[in-house]
């Protein structure tokens, strides 16, 4: 009989990558990864194992732990992912922080995600602020779909989803903060080809020869859908914080500034609406 432990171990020494087994194992099991703690010397029922090796299997031919999961923590929450969704990453919760850095506590704003995918951003910035009203857009409808499911299970009610591009279909719409984690990915980089990028929606990653095209278009656009002094805040590549600070000085945003990820690099950039 092959216990738990036996059986993580096996499964760690196949995929390299002992937090994959693991998340893999307690999705079979349905159980908190504290369980592990109690329970490593349990036999693992046949029915159970073989379920944990077919994960393991496609996890081992590149498929993302999230998407066989169907569930990725962003911020304070636990979110649905799928195959129409970009997964969140831990880098994009530095968006988050600088746009509540920007957002009242304790009164009404209006706030915009735009390309919203599994909902991520625009759900932890309502979670933080109820009495925001944020709205968030996606070109997929399967995207929103997914978004929308996510702000259901979650109780958010101060999230209004919207299909189309970017700003697009908040035309005459005005808000105290424009926040967006683009595609930005140079359309013939090679690591789109590797990796668990192979699985995520290409609409969702890459965005033209130098990777700005969506950042140049959402730059020249908010200015106008800000109020004044409203906040324009985008995600971006390590290596683009120049080019998209000068397109918002183009734009004609002011207090132009880039932060840095834990790790640090360039990763988000933003400006101000002049009053």
């Amino acid at each position: 009989m092959t216990t738990v432990r036996q059986s993580l171990n096996e499964s760690i020494a196949t995929l390299g990558e002992r937090a994959d087994a693991e998340a893999l194992l307690l999705h079979v099991l349905g159980q908190p990864r504290s369980w592990l703690f109690a329970h490593a010397g349990d036999v693992l029922e046949p029915d159970v194992r073989t379920a944990f090796e077919a994960l393991v299997a496609r996890r081992g031919a590149g498929e993302p732990v999230a998407y066989i999961t169907g569930r990725r923590g962003f911020w304070t929450l636990e979110l649905e992912v799928t195959g129409a969704t970009l997964i969140p990453r831990p880098e994009t919760e530095l968006l988050v922080e600088l746009a509540l850095e920007r957002l009242p506590r304790d009164q009404a704003c209006r706030v915009a995600d735009l390309g919203t995918g599994s909902g991520a951003i625009a759900l932890a910035l309502a979670s933080e602020r109820p009495q925001a009203q944020v709205v968030a857009t996606d070109a997929s409808p399967d995207a929103l779909a997914v978004a929308r499911r996510n702000a259901q299970r979650l109780g958010m009610g101060n999230v209004r989803f919207v299909q189309g591009d970017w700003l697009a279909p908040l035309a005459g719409e005005r808000f105290a903060l424009v926040v967006s984690n683009p595609p930005y990915i140079e359309s013939a980089d090679p690591h789109l080809a590797q990796g668990d990028l192979r699985y995520e929606p290409a609409a969702a990653l890459a965005s033209g020869a130098d990777g700005l095209d969506a950042i140049r278009r959402i730059a020249a656009a908010a200015p106008a859908q800000l109020e004044a002094g409203g906040w324009l805040l985008l995600e971006h590549g390590w290596n683009q914080g120049g080019a998209v600070r000068g397109l918002l000085r183009e734009a004609g945003c002011v207090e132009v500034f880039t932060a840095r990820d834990l790790e640090g690099r360039e990763r988000v950039s933003g400006g101000r609406h002049g009053d």
